[in-house]
């Protein structure tokens, strides 16, 4: 759970950075096996438009708990769900997961950006989760925000990665928020972030996890996954309106 000063923090910057959620031991067992998935599944090139071509690659997979029991059980473990409730309030969903190794020497950027314009929600509760399964300093590109852009709203978004502009909202000028292996990110979607390279000789081995209050309306449906609607704590008090992509195709 969060410290009242880390609560405030939040609300306040927009994330916060909670150190050695997971041990050293369970973070190297999940680095072990975001590896072995991605082995797994093959070569999975997440970089964005805008930096493609760049020489630099980014791995990544979606619905990680489609494909490992290990993460299933990661989203419901109580250290990071407690803390979701934290944030969101008694009833946590998920929304998506992904995971992302950044290879050394040429992992990509991720251009500055708000989460919004890939899935919007009216009230805005989504938050998401970078859970670090290695070391993260500055130069492999960890984590950069721009603290408290939470509160601007909705912002302004170019090209078709939909990131900030990058006059206003340099990756330069953003703060760095450097982590340890078992150290969590949480931040809200609207806050303004990215990621630069990777110029370490080791991998950067990270998952994200999109969480919302379900009773939240997305105002499109652009941003789909298998694992959507899963409920990691509490209810879902919209359940009887809750339906899957098959209940409609079928109903159509």
């Amino acid at each position: 759970m969060l410290s009242e000063e880390q609560k405030k923090f939040y609300d306040d910057q927009g994330y916060v950075l909670v150190p050695g959620l997971f041990s050293a031991e369970e973070a190297a067992a999940f680095r072990a096996e975001m590896h072995r998935i991605a082995d797994n599944e093959g070569n999975s090139d997440a970089t964005w438009d805008s930096v493609r071509g760049s020489g630099t690659t980014i791995t990544h997979c979606h619905d990680v708990h489609f494909r490992s029991a290990m993460v299933t059980r990661l989203l419901t473990d109580p250290r990071l769900t407690e803390i979701a409730q934290d944030i969101i309030g008694p009833n946590v969903q998920l929304h998506h997961n992904k995971m992302f190794i950044k290879p050394p020497e040429k992992g990509s950027p991720f251009p500055m950006h708000q989460d919004y314009p890939y899935f919007p929600h009216r009230d805005h509760s989504m938050i998401a989760v970078i859970l670090h399964f290695d070391d993260a300093p500055e130069e492999k590109g960890c984590l950069r925000v721009y603290p408290g852009t939470h509160k601007l709203g909705p912002l302004p978004a170019e090209g078709a990665d939909h990131h900030a502009s990058t006059e206003t909202y340099p990756i330069e000028g953003a703060t760095p928020l450097p982590a340890k292996a078992g150290d969590a990110l949480f931040f809200h979607y609207l806050t303004v972030h990215g990621s630069g390279l990777n110029t370490s000789d080791e991998p950067r081995t990270t998952l994200l996890i999109q969480l919302r209050d379900p009773a939240d309306v997305p105002l499109n449906d652009r941003h789909s996954s298998r694992g959507q609607g899963m409920m990691l704590a509490g209810v879902d008090p919209t359940a009887g309106a809750f339906k899957f992509a098959w209940e409609d195709e079928k109903a159509a």
